[in-house]
């Protein structure tokens, strides 16, 4: 047993703090919460169902498919199979007010020999659920948090053993501590003050550098810093979803990805006038192309952050962008995402963020969200609305 039960049941307090953190409405007696889990997380589920029925939720527990099934799905299923929604699932969105999900995959390769296009057939025919949960998000009905769980397959991908893999997610989390809730409401606290000294600089663009990456990027108008809100355990980033046409210059990820059940690596791509225009990778260059062509914002940014080496304890990497995009080792790290934005990070009134102002405003809007890390060591400058410039992040640490 990889975790004992005080550990799971510190985990699951964690992800209620995450999941209320995430949520700008209280939660009240009889609300609805997804609990997604895959199989191999399911001590960890029958924690948190616990501790859900403790507080009153209404639970609904669902396993997501193993890796056999999805080999099934996305190698054998049909177009219309593929595409075709259950019965149900608009209605279970439309009145959910919180959804955990616990991340344990038996397999990361598994559809490695399917054609990906079908995957993101698969992706784009329900992203009518995510943008309902998004609608919700925004009017605060709605809150999310995820969390991952400790498998052989993870490790070896991550070239550790198991019992090493448990130990960055305990220690990651908290977990290793008395009270691990305290410590993330720390980390949530400090993170704020970053958040507000950022607020104050008047930013036009910001220019990311490191061996590799010469990127410059302009985060838009109405824009604000989010980070350490609850969505993620752990999570330490500090992050925006920019206005994509203003990306320009070379990004380049140094750790490896896996995304449905393919293992990309030293993926490179050059933004022009807000689009990617030439991609390269040293493994998997095929799969990155055909996620960039799901549909006309996957080339686009949706995302940009930033993590502090000082608040994350991860210092190896995991095989699991959970917790590669809140590296913190020697470097910190950033990380892009191609793909959808969040709408969480406008600045105004969320009810007033419709589809017409998100594409006024710069808002991608795509199936895709793939994040892609980078742990050289790096220094990003704000170029100043006015003239001048900031160093706001060199040596893995903020300077604001």
């Amino acid at each position: 047993m990889l975790f004992t039960r005080e550990e799971l049941e510190k985990y699951a307090r964690t992800l209620w703090w995450g999941l209320t953190t995430a949520r700008t409405k209280p939660f009240v007696e009889g609300d609805v919460v997804l609990l997604r889990f895959d199989r191999d997380a399911g001590e960890l589920a029958e924690a948190m169902y616990d501790l859900l029925i403790e507080k009153r939720m209404l639970p609904v527990p669902r396993q997501n498919l193993t890796s056999a099934m999805e080999l099934s799905f996305y190698g054998k299923g049909a177009d219309a199979q593929i595409t075709r929604v259950a019965p149900g699932e608009r209605e279970l969105m439309e009145n959910l007010a919180g959804l955990i999900s616990l991340i344990a995959p038996s397999s990361l390769t598994h559809l490695a020999g399917v054609d990906s296009a079908r995957i993101g057939m698969g992706a784009v025919a329900r992203k009518f659920l995510r943008e309902i949960m998004d609608e919700r998000e925004q009017s605060g009905a709605f809150g999310w948090t995820l969390c991952a769980y400790p498998t052989p397959e993870q490790a070896r991908c991550a070239g550790l053993s198991t019992e090493e893999y448990a130990t960055q997610i305990k220690r990651a989390c908290f977990l290793d501590r008395d009270d691990p809730v305290a410590e993330w409401t720390r980390v949530h606290d400090e993170v704020a003050h970053v958040k507000l000294g950022l607020a104050a600089l008047n930013v036009e663009r910001l220019h990311i550098e490191s061996e590799h990456c010469d990127l410059r990027l302009t985060p838009g108008e109405k824009r604000r810093w989010l980070g350490v809100s609850g969505h993620n355990i752990p999570s330490f980033e500090v992050f925006l979803s920019p206005d994509w046409r203003g990306t320009e210059g070379v990004y380049y990820a140094d750790q490896p990805s896996y995304r449905s059940g393919n293992r990309v690596e030293g993926v490179r791509l050059e933004f022009r006038s807000g689009r990617v225009v030439s991609v390269s990778a040293t493994e998997g260059e095929d799969f990155v192309n055909k996620q960039l062509a799901m549909d006309e914002g996957a080339s686009r940014l949706g995302e940009f952050s930033l993590t502090d080496r000082r608040h994350s304890k991860i210092s190896a990497f995991m095989a699991n962008t959970l917790f590669d995009e809140n590296y913190g080792g020697k470097n910190g790290n950033c990380h892009v995402a191609v793909g959808a934005s969040y709408a969480d990070t406008y600045a105004g009134d969320q009810n007033e963020l419709d589809a017409a102002l998100k594409e006024k405003l710069g808002f991608n809007d795509s199936a895709l969200h793939w994040d892609l890390v980078n742990t050289e060591r790096k220094t990003v400058t704000a170029e100043l609305v006015g003239g001048g410039s900031k160093v706001i992040y060199a040596d893995g640490e903020f300077r604001v």
